[in-house]
C-alpha cells in the first residue's frame, strides 16, 4: 500500500512563521513525506525556500543571522513604509531564480488583489515574484504590481491556505497556523496596530476554513509579536514541539487512509 500524498498549508504570521521551519524539521526527521506546499505570507516564504531545495538547517541558520537591515528599505510613506526591493532580490537569490513550475514539489502561493478584493493563487512564474506579492503586509510594504494587479499579503484573504493545498492533488492536508489564535498582545507602536488589525480579520475568516484540514498544528507562538525577529530560536523550537505532539495523530491518519483505500482496491480487484 502506497503512502497518501501529503500537503502542507503554511500560514501567515510574520516572525511567528519561523515556527514553520521547526515543523518541517520534525516531519522530515519522522519520515513523513511533504508532497506539496501552499503558503500565505511568511508561510509562502518558508515554503519557497523548501521547494527550491534549501535544507531546513540552512533556513534556521539564515533566520538566526539575518538582520532587519538586510531586507528592509524604508521610503517616504505613500503606499507603504518599505519598498521591498531588498527582500525581493534576497528571495530571488535564495530561491535560485527558480520558477514555481520547476520546484521539487508542487507549490502554490496566495496573495490578495487589494483593488478587486480577490484571492490570487500563483501556480507558475518566478517564485520570488509570487512570494514578494504574498508578504506585502498592507501599510508596511509597498504593494507588488504584477500583471495589472495591485497585490498584498496573502494572509488578508487566506491566512492558512487549506483549500489551495487541496488543489495540489494531495490526499491529506496538514495545516500549520501560527496566528494569535485565542491570545492577546499589547499594542505598542504603529506596526502593532497594522499587524494586529490584520490578525483579527484573518482569524475570523479562518475559523471555518481550517476545518477542512485533516490535521492542524498550532505552535505556541501567540505571545510573540509578528515583528519580533529576535525570537528566532523560540519560534523554531515551538514549531518542533507542536509538530512532535501531533506525530502520532499524523501516523494514525495515514494508516486510516491506507485502510480505507485498501478496501477500495480490494473491491476494484474483485470487480
Amino acid at each position: 500500500m502506497t503512502m497518501p500524498k501529503i500537503g502542507l498549508a503554511l500560514g501567515a504570521g510574520g516572525a511567528r512563521g519561523l515556527a514553520h521551519i521547526g515543523v518541517l524539521q520534525v516531519l522530515n526527521e519522522a519520515g513523513i513525506p511533504v508532497d506539496a506546499i501552499a503558503g500565505s505570507s511568511m508561510g509562502a516564504l518558508i515554503g519557497a525556500f523548501y521547494v527550491s531545495g534549501m535544507e531546513t538547517r540552512y533556513m534556521e541558520m539564515l533566520a538566526k543571522n539575518l538582520k532587519r537591515k538586510h531586507f528592509t528599505d524604508f521610503t517616504v510613506p505613500k503606499l507603504g513604509f518599505v519598498t521591498g526591493n531588498k527582500i525581493t532580490e534576497m528571495i530571488r537569490l535564495l530561491t535560485k531564480d527558480m520558477a514555481i513550475e520547476d520546484a521539487a514539489i508542487p507549490f502554490a502561493v496566495v496573495a490578495t488583489d487589494v483593488e478587486k478584493g480577490e484571492r490570487v493563487v500563483f501556480r507558475k512564474g518566478p517564485i520570488y515574484r509570487a512570494v514578494r506579492s504574498s508578504i506585502s503586509i498592507p501599510g508596511v510594504f509597498v504593494p507588488y504590481l504584477y500583471e495589472n494587479r495591485v497585490l498584498v499579503d496573502g494572509g488578508v484573504i487566506d491566512r492558512v491556505p487549506v483549500s489551495v493545498c487541496r488543489e495540489l492533488d494531495v490526499d491529506l492536508v496538514i495545516a500549520v497556523d501560527v496566528g494569535l489564535y485565542n491570545k492577546e498582545l499589547p499594542v505598542k507602536n504603529i506596526f502593532d496596530v497594522f499587524f494586529q488589525s490584520i490578525e483579527i480579520m484573518e482569524r475570523e475568516i479562518l475559523k471555518t476554513r481550517i476545518l477542512d484540514a485533516d490535521i492542524v498544528i498550532r505552535p505556541d507562538v501567540g505571545h510573540i509579536s509578528t515583528t519580533a525577529f529576535v525570537n528566532v530560536d523560540e519560534c523554531i523550537e515551538e514549531g518542533r514541539v507542536a509538530a512532535r505532539k501531533v506525530l502520532d495523530h499524523i501516523w494514525q491518519t495515514i494508516e486510516e487512509w491506507k485502510g480505507e483505500h485498501a478496501v477500495g482496491e480490494s473491491v476494484d480487484n474483485k470487480g
